[in-house]
């Protein structure tokens, strides 16, 4: 098949979010003629084609600044379309578009994100997927029950209530997918659509291998991922104030890194001579294998969380919150144990640090968790299932 990739932002270098799931994904379909048409945000970003064309076929990149979105947002205060939408709007972008679809014939087209809908929308003569990747009012839905600004709580509900509705422009593709049952669930019950399907985060196994870790040691807990991304903000917040001190009652010498790259400095302050914030971290992999266990305190969100996955799949035990929990179809305790509240979350942990059986054994079961239904590979052929389903209707 020839299918082009359709993506908000430019999914090189792969370390987090859709960036990483949009490269595993085509690195694992290269035996069909792959596009990519992404926006380019930084002038920097452009020195990334190179790697991206041992991938792609063909590379298209848009240049869409910062300012430019930010001029469309302001403009669009009053319109009725959401703002993660409007940010993505470009002239220049929709003249590309139109000039690559008249230079090539495409088998299917996945278009990455609500954000980048409006583009496609219209063009029922091409067979569509729309990765979402998560239910985006729902995030919405949940980071206002946790907001104290009563000014950004005000914007905030109407932003949701703004995705709420333009979430529905999922009945103009062929198919729409989303990364966890949870989602899938509550999209199909809010809007009515019965072309939903699932399409799970993964984890590259030959980068997060277990097989060497040393569960002897009980000083360290991680979290990892984007430290500008709000649900996580919070997370590490609420964290070190509300959960880290009953645990240092117990265990005063456990230490807690934060590795992440881009760390705002609400995050930054939060480091003391048991608090670690690292910035950037090329070498995740051994990041989690020097963690005695993984935490991921999240109040808000959707869809599956990569830090949870990929703490499992290194068969590092991890404790998280119910956000995204449900949409690893486990039961607590089967390499993630879940908690909700701030004192059974730090007892489950205090729980892990006593019990090196106890670290060993949820480790390992997230092993093979992960290794059963979590792999790359495995959700490729998933996705390329998918495109040959659409590019035969």
């Amino acid at each position: 098949m020839k299918i082009l990739f359709f993506a908000n932002r430019i999914p090189y270098p792969p370390y987090r979010g859709d960036k990483l799931k949009i490269y595993n994904l085509a690195k694992r379909l290269q035996h069909h003629e792959l596009h990519l048409l992404t926006f380019a945000q930084t002038k920097e970003e452009y020195q990334y084609k190179a790697e991206l064309e041992k991938v792609f076929k063909k590379v298209h990149l848009v240049y869409l600044p910062k300012w430019r979105s930010a001029l469309n947002c302001i403009a669009g205060l009053w319109s009725t379309m959401p703002l993660q939408v409007l940010y993505f709007q470009s002239a220049a972008m929709r003249n590309k578009l139109e000039e690559i679809l008249k230079a090539d014939k495409f088998d299917a087209v996945h278009v990455q994100h609500l954000r980048m809908s409006p583009y496609f929308a219209a063009k029922k003569n091409i067979p569509r997927i729309l990765d979402m990747p998560d239910a985006f009012s729902l995030y919405w839905q949940r980071r206002m029950k946790m907001q104290g600004n009563p000014l950004l709580k005000i914007f905030g509900r109407i932003e949701q209530k703004r995705v709420w509705q333009y979430e529905k422009i999922m009945q103009a593709f062929d198919l729409s997918l989303v990364c966890s049952a949870e989602d899938l669930s509550y999209l199909e019950g809010q809007h009515h659509i019965d072309t939903i399907r699932l399409l799970p985060n993964g984890v590259d196994l030959n980068l997060f291998s277990a097989g060497d870790h040393d569960y002897s040691h009980n000083h360290t807990l991680l979290f990892t991922g984007n430290m500008d991304y709000a649900p996580n903000i919070d997370a590490v917040i609420y964290f070190v104030n509300d959960i880290l001190p009953l645990i240092r009652q117990k265990i005063p010498h456990v230490r807690f890194i934060i590795a992440g790259q881009r760390p705002v400095p609400k995050v930054q302050a939060l480091a003391n001579d048991h608090v670690e914030v690292t910035g950037f971290i090329k070498d995740l992999a051994a990041v989690y294998n020097a963690a005695s266990v993984v935490v991921a305190p999240l109040r808000f969100g959707a869809g599956t969380q990569n830090k949870v996955l990929e703490g499992m799949a290194m068969g590092i035990p991890v404790v998280c919150s119910n956000i995204g929990f449900k949409g690893l179809g486990i039961e607590s305790g089967e390499g993630a144990i879940m908690q909700t509240d701030a004192k059974s979350f730090a007892d489950s942990v205090i729980e892990l640090l006593s019990s090196e059986t106890l670290r060993t054994k949820v480790g390992q079961k997230g092993v093979e968790v992960i290794r059963s239904r979590f792999g790359w590979d495995a959700i490729a052929a998933t996705l390329e299932g998918y495109l040959t389903q659409v590019s035969k209707r």
